[in-house]
């Protein structure tokens, strides 16, 4: 059995759709309030900030992947995502289970050129810090060689039921309303942006693959990204409609984030649009022969989807 901590979220969902194609072992859904998926076995109600939850949640399971959305503030990632961490290696090494973790970039900080696996950690945010150390937990470990993990870090992700993602949230949202469209410090600037359903297949790919652990990873995500205003043209375009749009200095975004909370949590983190924001993925496009959907296709799929009336109630982050 594999279990899915943090089930709910776009990547968990898009991963359950993989393994449901693979149709090789029974799936748990594990969270504070579960759905049962198409193809899944079960559904768990858990806290993962609670040990004794996190190892009931992953007992009897081969594999474990942690792919927990948490509210985007500050406050609660301090407070729970180290006892998350903690559990859900417990919980792999009680269960004798391996452990994939759904991770992101925000540890490195601000990098002068691309981001590869061997990028060191400088943080420059509190919310990096944070990740720094969750991530230096689960190093630890796989160093030591008493847990079997790997690591899979995404760049900002988009796609289709991906509802919090700022992509979708200050382009495709817009768009799909008829609204102007928006971006974050600079459009000029580069910006890698990894498509949600090549993130959930490769999670697959890593697991399966008995020379991919005990290494981190950057999961596929197409070469040469767009600028902001070249990406809001691909959307504009596949929604038939003129690419207007407005750019968030950082002035408007410090008084908008006095009304409102996301945003100000966002404040921090401009920094990753006000320079070149580069992911570099080769080394699991190499490995793999994988080729990840480029930015024309991808953000024509997530167009689809938004057509097709997908469910706003698939967000890109929920609560464990």
């Amino acid at each position: 059995m594999v279990a899915i901590l943090g089930a709910g979220g776009v990547i968990a969902d898009e991963l359950v759709k993989e393994l449901v194609t693979r149709n090789t072992e029974p799936i748990r859904l594990v969270s504070r309030n579960p759905k049962l998926l198409p193809g899944a076995a079960e559904a768990v109600s858990a806290d993962l900030a609670v040990l004794d939850d996190t190892v009931r949640a992953v007992s009897g399971c081969r594999i474990a992947f942690l792919v927990v959305g948490l509210k985007y503030d500050v406050n609660v990632w301090r407070k729970l995502w180290p006892p998350i961490m903690r559990n859900a290696i417990e919980a792999a090494k009680r269960a004798g289970a391996r452990l994939v973790f759904f991770d992101n970039v925000y540890m490195y900080g601000k990098v002068d050129g691309s981001m590869t696996e061997e990028t060191s950690f400088r943080p420059c945010s509190k919310k990096g810090e944070i990740r720094a150390e969750i991530a230096g937990m689960l190093l630890n470990d796989m160093k030591s060689g008493s847990l079997t993990a790997l690591i899979a870090r995404s760049a900002d992700f988009y796609g289709p039921g991906a509802r919090t993602s700022i992509p979708n949230v200050l382009v495709f949202d817009k768009f799909a309303t008829g609204a102007k469209a928006m971006w974050l410090a600079n459009d000029s600037t580069k910006h890698s942006l990894t498509f949600a359903p090549d993130a959930a297949r490769s999670l697959v790919l890593l697991a399966e693959s008995e020379t991919a652990w005990n290494q981190t990873w950057h999961v596929p995500t197409a070469a040469y990204p767009p600028t902001g205003k070249q990406f809001i043209g691909l959307a504009a375009n596949e929604f038939g409609t003129r690419p207007r749009y407005q750019v968030l200095r950082r002035p408007m975004v410090w008084l908008a984030g006095r009304f409102d909370p996301t945003v100000r949590e966002l404040y921090e983190m401009l920094y990753q649009y006000e320079f070149d924001y580069v992911f570099d993925s080769t080394k699991f496009t190499t490995a793999f022969g994988f080729q990840p959907a480029s930015y024309p296709a991808g953000v024509h799929r997530t167009t689809e989807a938004y057509r097709a009336g997908a469910s706003p109630l698939q967000a890109g982050t929920r609560s464990v």
